[in-house]
């Protein structure tokens, strides 16, 4: 079985440097771009050999990847890729966007120029990675981006919140489109322009508006009947098919019965 992880010509375990974290940033890209799909199993003894890595930097990167909620471990099954219901990502995504403008607003707000300063920075590097095609950037730069928003909102309550959502929704936040990527970029753009000028309510909209574009992407690929990407978009309401309810279905796996 051709492997679906490491580089072809150099197994990890070739490479001295940082080892255990190169292992659980080569899973967290495996599972983002969906190599890895909702609800696979993580054999460590696999993922090892197709590594060319002991057991244990695997067993680490499960346990990392299990607190950033992109790996669930359960008696039954063992450790497995997360899979989210249509439901779970829908009501997670309107949570994210909410938070995501009020701390866009408190930004804009306090206008800490330093940490704007760090955003910009980051913005920059995003914007070039676009330019020269290097997608295996994007994803990293990120999450540097929104962690840095959440500093400037200057909330330790609300950046913590965001903290956690980040991590449970990172796989329904990783396009693989270039077209996508690249409008991401613009978007996050938008919103520091309007942080830097201190116009809250348009700190706040935008924000929120890319999550939810984010989100409704990512619920486009699950055949999801597609709505305006607003604050008031995706209401809660069961999907139906000549009047009978459909099953709900793992985001990103089978129909769940």
């Amino acid at each position: 079985m051709a492997s679906r992880l490491g580089n072809s010509k150099r197994r990890l375990g070739d490479d001295y440097l940082s080892l255990h974290d190169r292992v659980i940033e080569e899973l967290r890209q495996a599972i983002l771009s969906r190599r890895l799909k909702p609800g696979e199993r993580l054999v460590e003894g696999r993922l090892a050999e197709e590594l060319g890595v002991s057991r244990n930097p695997v067993r680490e990167a499960i346990r990392v990847l299990t607190t950033e909620g992109l790996v669930e471990v359960t008696a039954r099954r063992g450790a497995s890729v997360l899979a989210m219901t249509d439901e779970e990502a829908r009501e997670t995504i309107e949570v994210r966007a909410l938070l995501e403008g009020q701390n866009a607003r408190l930004a804009a707000r306090r206008r800490d120029q330093d940490i704007l300063a760090r955003i910009a920075a980051v913005l920059n590097k995003g914007t070039e990675a676009v330019t020269a095609r290097r997608f295996d950037l994007l994803s990293g730069l990120n999450q540097q981006f929104h962690h840095e928003l959440a500093a400037a909102g200057r909330n330790r309550v609300l950046a913590d919140l965001l903290k956690r959502l980040r991590e449970r929704t990172a796989m329904l936040f990783a396009p693989a489109d270039p077209e996508r990527q690249a409008r991401t970029w613009e978007e996050h753009a938008g919103i520091l322009r309007a942080i830097i000028a201190g116009d809250e309510r348009a700190a706040a909209t935008l924000a929120a508006e890319h999550v939810m574009r984010a989100g409704a992407d990512f619920l486009s690929t699950l055949h999801i009947p597609e709505e305006d990407p607003s604050l008031d978009a995706m209401p809660a309401r069961p999907s139906t098919a000549a009047g009978k309810p459909r099953p709900r279905r793992a985001a990103g796996g089978r129909a769940k019965k």
